[in-house]
């Protein structure tokens, strides 16, 4: 009988928990933590906290008050934008929205200039001659209005089933080409015009077709 107390007990000792072990089953479990949420802006795509660093920051205010009241409290109330300066001396947030106002202009200076060499480019569309039967069709100036041409190419591959890649420019030309086997002049012009696929944002009169004759020999 001895020996099977004595038994009896160390399996109930092995089985019973110890002090830790009792006080982690009984400690509550960690509450989840919710999912930050980030809002970001529809002015610069910045999260609303970094607004301020850029170069467009009061057309993002301008945006926030439309867009959430309830947020543009939050970030520039009175109350948030004297939390947020503390102690900077008038002079410094003087100096401050000064810096702000220059950024600004110097980007809406930019992107007018941008806008204006864009509106100013070219696009053109030449049909070549390579024997009496066969053209290709090389299409240049795409890239100035923001189109991927290796993604325009594919477009054009898959449209006219056949064969079209992006070269480099020729000589004289500045710009690299999609070269379509075949002639699609008409037929690109259209798809510019209508911005099918990736071929959007160009003007229908920054687009001209051109004809590029094979020079006989001799000439």
């Amino acid at each position: 009988m001895g020996k099977k107390n004595k038994a009896q007990q160390q399996q109930q000792q092995q089985q019973a928990p110890g002090p830790e072990e009792a006080e982690s089953s009984s400690a509550p479990a960690a509450e989840p933590r919710p999912p930050v949420i980030v809002v970001y802006c529809g002015v610069c795509d910045w999260p609303l906290e970094y607004c301020e660093f850029g170069s467009s920051f009061t057309k993002c205010k301008e945006w926030l008050k439309e867009e959430n009241q309830e947020l543009y409290e939050k970030y520039y109330s009175e109350d948030a934008l004297a939390a947020r300066l503390g102690t900077i001396s008038l002079e410094a947030q003087s100096a401050l929205e000064q810096d702000t106002a220059k950024k600004e202009a110097k980007a809406e200076a930019k992107a007018e200039a941008e806008m204006k060499k864009k509106m100013s480019s070219q696009v053109i569309i030449k049909r070549m001659e390579r024997t009496k039967r066969k053209h290709v069709t090389v299409i240049s100036g795409l890239d100035k209005f923001g189109i991927d041409l290796k993604k325009a190419a594919k477009q054009f591959a898959s449209k006219f089933a056949t064969g079209a890649s992006v070269t480099k420019a020729t000589a004289g030309a500045t710009d690299d080409e999609i070269v379509v086997q075949g002639d699609v002049c008409d037929e690109v012009l259209e798809m510019i015009e209508e911005g099918v696929g990736v071929l959007k944002g160009v003007p229908a009169d920054n687009v001209e077709i051109v004809e590029e004759k094979k020079k006989k020999a001799g000439e």
